[in-house]
C-alpha cells in the first residue's frame, strides 16, 4: 500500500480550487479584469502518480482518476498524459486542469456576485472620482471588504476633492450617512485614499498620518488656557477665565507674575498673590504656552511633581521660556516631606539640558533611586504652609518691575 504522504502529492480538485483561490485573494483576477486585460486560458499542472505508484496501489490510483473524472464539469478541460510499462500497461491520467473563460473561473470560485458588485463600485469611481478607480484597481480585495461602506467612503473622499474653501471642522464634512463617528472609524483607509487622491498642496506632510485633521488641513480642537487672577482684580468682571491660546495675546493688566501649576486642586487653592496670575499647565502640553509670547516679559514660576516627569516638563517650558523659575521643586521639599512619597509608575531617564545645576542634581538622584525606586513626591501632598512660606520667599525677592499690557482677549 502506498505511503499516505505520497498519496498527498496527487493533486485533488480542491487543492486546484485552494490554489486559484490564493490567487483570487491576492486580487490577481479581479486587477486583471479592471484593467481590461483579456483572460488568457489558465493551466494548472496536476501531480500525480508515477509509475512505480500504480502497481503498489491500483485501486488508490483509480479513486484519484475517478475523483478528477467527476469534477471535469468544474473545468473546461481536462488534459490527460500516457503513464505506465510492461508491468501494468500504459494508463491515461490527468496531468493539466484547464480554465478557459472568466466566468467559468467565477463560479469555480463562488465570487460572481462579488466580482459583479466590484464592477459596479469600480463604474462609479471611474465616472465620479478617476482618481480612486486607478487605487481600487491595484487594491480590489481591500474594495470588497469594505464594500458595505464603500460608496460612503467614495463620497467622502470627492467631497473633500470638490471642497475648495477655507479649513472646516470634520463636522461640517455634508455627506449623506457620514459623521464624525464615521470618519473616526474610517479614518486609516481615508488617510491612504486622500493620499492617492488629493494634490501634494493640500496634504501637509509634516504632520503624522495619525493626525487626520492636520494631514488633510482640516481645522482641529483649539488648545485652551484656564487661569486664575491671584490679587483678588479681575477682567470684564471674572477672576477666572479659560481662554483659546491663540487669542491669549496680551496680559492682564498689572500682572507681573505668572505661575504655572499642574494640579487643579492646587490651582484652584493657589493663595492670594500681588501683581499675579496663575496658570494650570496640563503636563506635556505645557507647550502650548509657546503662543504666549508676553511671556517672556513676566517673571515665569513654574511648580510641578517632584519626580522625573516634573523636571521633564520644567525642561521643556524652560525651553521656549529660559526666564523660567522653579519653587518646591528642590531636595529639602522632598526629604521633608518623605511620608508623602508614592510611586511614579514610569519614570523618565531622558537628558534634560535646560534645568540648573540643583535641579539637574535632584533629577539625576531620582533617576538613579538614590530614594528608592520611582520615588514620586505630587504637588497636592506638599503641606500648605510650606507652600505659603515658599511663595512668600519668592515675593521678597522679586525685583521685577510692574507690566500693563492693557489685556483684552481678541480673535
Amino acid at each position: 500500500m502506498v505511503a499516505p504522504t505520497a498519496r498527498r502529492a496527487w493533486t485533488t480538485p480542491a487543492d486546484v480550487t485552494d490554489r486559484l483561490r490564493r490567487r483570487w485573494m491576492r486580487g490577481d483576477f479581479l486587477t486583471a479584469l479592471a484593467q481590461q486585460h483579456p483572460f488568457e486560458p489558465l493551466g494548472i499542472p496536476l501531480g500525480g502518480p508515477k509509475p512505480s505508484e500504480l502497481t503498489r496501489d491500483f485501486d488508490a490510483v483509480r479513486t484519484w482518476v475517478n475523483t478528477w473524472h467527476s469534477a471535469g464539469q468544474q473545468f473546461s478541460r481536462i488534459e490527460h498524459r500516457r503513464v505506465g510499462g510492461r508491468v501494468v500497461g500504459t494508463n491515461n491520467l490527468p496531468h493539466q486542469a484547464w480554465i478557459d473563460h472568466r466566468e467559468q473561473l467565477w463560479d469555480l470560485l463562488g465570487v460572481t456576485g462579488a466580482v459583479h458588485r466590484f464592477q459596479t463600485l469600480l463604474a462609479s469611481a471611474r465616472e465620479a472620482t478617476p482618481e480612486l478607480a486607478a487605487w481600487m484597481t491595484a487594491y480590489p480585495m481591500k474594495v470588497l471588504d469594505l464594500e458595505t461602506d464603500w460608496e460612503r467612503l467614495h463620497q467622502t473622499v470627492r467631497w473633500i476633492l470638490d471642497y475648495q474653501g477655507p479649513p472646516l471642522y470634520l463636522r461640517q464634512i455634508d455627506v449623506p450617512g457620514v459623521d464624525t463617528k464615521f470618519i473616526e472609524c474610517h479614518r486609516a483607509i481615508l488617510t491612504t485614499l486622500l493620499e492617492h487622491c488629493l494634490p501634494a498642496d493640500r496634504i501637509d506632510t509634516d504632520a503624522p498620518r495619525t493626525s487626520f485633521t492636520a494631514r488633510f488641513r482640516f481645522r482641529g480642537k483649539p488648545a485652551y488656557v484656564r487661569f486664575r487672577l491671584l490679587d483678588n482684580t479681575s477682567v470684564a468682571g471674572f477672576s477666572e477665565l479659560t481662554v483659546r491660546v491663540v487669542e491669549f495675546i496680551a496680559s492682564p493688566p498689572d500682572i507681573r507674575t505668572v505661575f504655572i501649576v499642574e494640579n487643579e486642586t492646587t490651582y484652584l487653592a493657589f493663595p492670594p498673590q500681588p501683581a499675579s496670575m496663575v496658570i494650570l499647565g496640563g503636563g506635556y502640553a505645557v507647550t502650548r504656552l509657546a503662543e504666549l509670547q508676553w511671556l517672556h516679559d513676566k517673571r515665569l514660576v513654574y511648580w510641578g511633581d517632584l519626580d522625573t516627569h516634573g523636571f521633564a516638563i520644567l525642561d521643556r517650558l524652560r525651553r521656549l521660556f529660559p526666564h523660567t523659575e522653579s519653587v518646591l521643586m528642590d531636595r529639602s521639599t522632598l526629604t521633608d516631606h518623605r511620608g508623602q512619597w508614592v510611586k511614579e509608575p514610569k519614570p523618565t531617564q531622558e537628558h534634560l539640558q535646560s534645568l540648573t545645576g540643583e535641579e539637574t542634581d535632584l533629577y539625576q538622584s531620582l533617576v538613579d533611586d538614590d530614594f528608592g525606586h520611582g520615588v514620586r513626591l505630587e504637588q497636592e501632598r506638599i503641606r500648605f504652609s510650606a507652600v505659603q512660606t515658599a511663595l512668600a520667599s519668592l515675593h521678597d525677592s522679586s525685583s521685577q518691575p510692574p507690566h500693563d499690557a492693557g489685556w483684552t482677549p481678541q480673535k
